[in-house]
């Protein structure tokens, strides 16, 4: 038995794929595949949202990151993306495929009883277009605290919507994030891990540069078109896109710039530039919402939000402030497992 087939072993299901332990790996039928973490086969509209063995194997659609360093941020993003200069070690860890999907979210919540804070609150922060003819809008004017907002009805009360299984869970504050990832013995991951284990063992991408392949086709699910007011929808969605639909990167990882942003533990640090999709917060301050008391956390790698024509933070290095406290439509989050469990 090779060393990489033996550092794979601990798993029920375990693949190695290119060097890369894959456990629960899911093809568009649901069955064990193995290929390049180039190649992996995406999950997209075909998938149920529960990795193979969830619930009852440990690591169930998770994926094994080596060790190794990484030099967070990039000299061309925001004052707040700028490196220190130092060279940060990362030990191995096991860290989710995809954000978080609602269909986990609901087995925690079936299994548990969980309520989030939305939920208890009776609201929540959530995008909307602004009406036609607006005018000049102010920073922030497109969010909408929403009544009866929460995971399950994304859109709120007023609407039919509910949440898909297979499209990430949002509208969920760290505290939910949190008791989620303890359900299953897991963690959030810090930043550390999370940019080391999003860039898939490559580099940071260029700031001027959309995510797009050598034939123009958008390779993320961010805002194509004027942000706030049109999106042409090139990649396919006007908001969230279900897990997997795009190419897994390096390490097998799928979605880790746009979608949603994700969640880590580490509080934010360093200089403060505005909201890269506008403060929620104004919105819930004027809609009469109580104020946010949570710290401010750090959240990674953009969303559907993210346009070429605003913010540009489609990018493993991109890094927002977000009240721990605050549920909004547009961040999720994935959990990792380390040390001995991850091992």
């Amino acid at each position: 038995m090779s060393r990489a087939s033996r550092t794979c072993l601990g798993a029920t299901i375990v693949t190695l794929v290119a060097g890369i332990c894959v456990a629960g790996l899911l093809g568009r039928g649901g069955s064990m595949r193995a290929a390049t973490a180039a190649t992996l086969p995406r999950l997209c509209s075909n998938y149920s949202g529960l990795p193979e063995g969830f619930g009852s194997q440990a690591r169930a659609g998770m994926v094994r990151v080596p060790a190794g360093t990484v030099r967070l941020g990039s000299a061309q993003g925001y004052a707040e993306e700028q490196p220190t200069g130092e060279s940060l070690r990362v030990d191995a860890f096991w860290i989710d495929r995809t954000e978080v999907t609602n269909a986990q979210f609901s087995a925690f919540v079936k299994a548990t009883g969980y309520v989030t804070e939305a939920e208890r609150e009776g609201a929540a922060a959530v995008f909307q277009v602004p009406r036609a003819g607006h005018g000049v809008l102010r920073e922030g004017e497109w969010w909408a605290w929403r009544q009866g907002a929460n995971w399950r009805r994304p859109q709120g009360s007023a609407s039919n919507a509910t949440a898909k299984p297979n499209e990430p869970v949002v509208l969920v504050t760290y505290a939910d994030a949190m008791a989620y990832a303890r359900w299953l013995g897991r963690d959030l991951p810090s930043e550390a891990e999370w940019e080391y284990a999003a860039q898939g063992g490559g580099s940071a991408e260029q700031i001027d540069r959309e995510p797009r392949d050598a034939q123009g086709h958008p390779t993320a699910n961010y805002w194509q078109g004027m942000f706030p007011d049109l999106n042409t929808t090139e990649d396919g969605y006007a908001a969230l896109a279900p897990v997997g639909c795009f190419d897994a990167n390096g390490y097998g990882l799928f979605d880790v710039i746009g979608n949603v942003w994700e969640l880590t533990r580490d509080r934010f640090a360093g200089p403060h530039q505005p909201h890269g999709n506008g403060d929620p917060t104004l919105s819930i301050r004027e809609a009469g919402g109580a104020p946010r008391r949570g710290e401010q956390l750090v959240i990674k790698g953009g969303s559907f939000l993210c346009a070429r024509s605003y913010c540009l933070r489609y990018r493993t290095t991109a890094r927002q402030p977000q009240e721990a406290d605050m549920s909004t439509s547009h961040v999720g989050f994935r959990t990792v497992l380390r040390g001995a469990a991850g091992s």
